[in-house]
């Protein structure tokens, strides 16, 4: 699909060099595929701390906020430190994303364990590191959180996730708010759980509800449903067991522009939204000011994000689109396989006034399906020109593996002309390292 150049889908230092190329922290990207190597992930650190600031001033008019940043979107040590320089908390859902936030020195008190299926030694390490909330998803966490911090002589604060009964219109894969989802507790067992906590389960505190509606969400009326539902809910705890709960958190999921048909709102334009429904909501329903639990993952990290691949071979089919191929793909951006996603790319090292043709860009793996984008137009391409595909940051990294036993790429961090290695390139010897050949099987 061809696409029109929008700043709003790079990263806000994107820029085109006295070269001709494009840089990106005002490092140029030729340069970098020089010293590191291709295919490279890049994170614009000016991207990242403006969003964060954007956020932190679109919900300053409601001070009962936390910001937490989604960490299944990109979680590194150097992002986590980077965003708890920024004052913004963590939603994890793994014991690796726990692990890797603590070791970055975040204050484990502004963190949140998410997930359908903790596993016991995963609640172990959250209650053993402070994580400050643990999101209850079912019944049998439940048990098994009361029996870990009953062993442990604790008391873990809980929210309960609950299935609103709302989805918005987007992908089936990341619709996790509606009915019949595996995430949370429904609606009609919200009761049951309720009186779990306060007569049998007395190592849990419950502060408040947790509900999550999807992903990459355009449609803003959808949020306001939810708060509504929340706040409706904890005023009917309150009558029915005197429960004060003063906690929502509504999740994230706020979407970006990865095409020219992606309209999303702003961060302003939700925060207005958001602040004004639960001012209304409280008043409706006559409760206490809860503290604003959000989750953006995407929304921080996305625009922050490119990767760059050097052009290979390429394959014209008669009378059909012509293939151009990458050092790259579905194991290090798997989005395209697995969701139809739609990325925009540009030459780094050719001016856009050039002659153009309509390409469409492989990947290197061995699947037919590949195809990293169908269809757009790009300066004439040689083998060893760099392309560089936008609006990476979220869910590439995240989502990479080791398909076809390649290895994982590295990353940098750029910043003022500085770009830093914050992933190392895996070596070949890293794609080994787990392995072991039993004895009776080894080289005579």
């Amino acid at each position: 699909m061809t696409t029109s150049t929008n700043q709003f889908q790079k990263p806000i230092t994107a820029n085109i060099n006295t070269k001709g190329n494009i840089e990106i922290g005002s490092c140029d990207l030729v340069d970098l595929a020089d010293e590191f190597g291709t295919p490279l992930y890049i994170i614009d650190e000016k991207t990242v701390r403006s969003i964060c600031n954007d956020y932190k001033k679109a919900f300053e008019k409601y001070p009962k906020t936390n910001i937490m940043y989604a960490s299944k979107a990109l979680c590194t040590s150097a992002i986590s430190a980077l965003l708890n320089d920024e004052g913004i908390g963590f939603d994890t859902v793994s014991s690796g994303e726990i692990y890797t936030v603590y070791k970055a020195g975040v204050n484990m008190q502004k963190v949140l364990f998410n997930g359908n299926n903790k596993s016991f030694d995963e609640l172990n390490l959250a209650i053993d590191l402070g994580v400050g909330r643990i999101s209850v998803d079912n019944f049998y966490e439940l048990a098994l959180l009361n029996t870990i911090a009953q062993s442990k002589n604790k008391t873990v604060d809980i929210l309960l996730r609950i299935t609103p009964g709302i989805e918005c219109h987007t992908h089936e894969y990341i619709q996790t708010g509606h009915l019949d989802s595996k995430f949370g507790f429904d609606l009609s067992q919200i009761d049951e759980a309720v009186e779990l906590i306060l007569n049998e389960y007395t190592n849990l505190k419950l502060h408040g509800l947790h509900a999550h509606i999807g992903s990459q969400i355009f449609e803003t009326s959808i949020y306001a449903d939810e708060i509504d539902i929340l706040c409706k809910e904890i005023a009917r705890l309150d009558e029915k067991f005197n429960l004060k709960l003063d906690e929502i958190n509504i999740g994230g999921g706020l979407g970006v522009k990865y095409t020219d048909q992606d309209v999303p709102p702003s961060t302003y334009e939700i925060g207005e939204l958001i602040i004004n429904k639960l001012n209304n909501s409280i008043k409706k329903y006559n409760i206490d000011e809860p503290t604003l639990f959000l989750e953006p993952g995407r929304s921080i990290i996305s625009m922050a994000g490119a990767t760059i691949y050097t052009i290979g071979s390429s394959k014209q089919v008669p009378k059909g689109r012509k293939y151009v191929s990458i050092d790259g793909g579905m194991a290090d951006n798997p989005r395209p396989s697995l969701y139809q996603a739609q990325y925009y790319a540009q030459i780094a090292n050719k001016k856009e006034t050039q002659e153009t043709e309509k390409v469409t860009i492989g990947g290197r793996y061995c699947e037919s399906g590949d195809i990293l984008i169908n269809e757009i137009e790009l300066p004439i391409l040689n083998e060893g020109d760099i392309l560089c595909v936008y609006n990476t940051g979220a869910y590439n990294y995240s989502m990479s593996s080791n398909y076809n036993r390649v290895s994982k790429p590295a990353m940098v961090l750029v910043n003022d002309g500085r770009a830093e290695i914050i992933v190392k390139r895996e070596t070949l010897d890293d794609i080994v390292r787990n392995d072991i050949i039993p004895d009776r099987l080894a080289a005579k």
